[in-house]
């Protein structure tokens, strides 16, 4: 099921994510991961670091500095994730225009829902997958995914953010679908 508004669809997956990463065994941080060259502790890094920056760009927020991730993951998101949640709880947020640079502009929630939460639910699936969790995405909102990026494709692999896709069946689970469309084995395990 997907959540109405922005805020509490970062709310559940950001939750979601947080319990991935709370369940990651002490000596399981170094775990290689689905994504090349990433380690599990890479996971938490990469959605930690690249946010506040895109935030700050299209927008005057810039969020606080939290814990180091090879630290403290587990602070490192939870920090991360509160700040990022108090920006999209803020009333006043509703009517900020984000204006990145690169893209067209659109209300702030929006941005952070299409950027930002679309980005923790996929990683969510790497970093389970890494650490021998349970990996299950919901699967309507993998079927969204799908649909809404399908008529993207080529932009998608060409901003580089994207590997080639991973062919799948075509009656393959959504969340397979949505794994393969992303770049990553659908059956990889560490």
């Amino acid at each position: 099921m997907i959540p109405d508004s922005p805020a509490e669809e970062h709310r559940t997956i950001a939750a979601t994510f947080g319990d991935r990463v709370r369940g990651v065994a002490a000596d399981g941080w170094d775990a290689p991961t689905p994504v090349a060259e990433w380690q599990a502790r890479d996971v938490v890094r990469h959605l930690v670091e690249w946010f506040p920056a895109f935030l700050a760009d299209g927008s005057d927020i810039e969020l606080p500095t939290g814990p180091d991730v090879d630290a403290d993951p587990v602070a490192a998101w939870d920090h991360h994730a509160a700040a990022v949640q108090a920006v999209l709880d803020d009333p006043a947020s509703a009517d900020v225009t984000f204006a990145h640079p690169r893209l067209t502009q659109m209300p702030l929630p929006r941005a952070i829902s299409e950027f930002y939460t679309g980005d923790v639910f996929m990683h969510t699936w790497d970093l389970a997958r890494a650490t021998g969790q349970d990996d299950t995405l919901d699967a309507e909102r993998c079927r969204v995914m799908v649909e809404g990026m399908a008529p993207l494709d080529e932009m998608l692999r060409q901003s580089g953010q994207y590997g080639a896709k991973v062919p799948v069946a075509e009656d393959a689970r959504w969340q397979d679908r949505l794994i393969g469309f992303i770049g990553r084995d659908p059956a990889w395990r560490p």
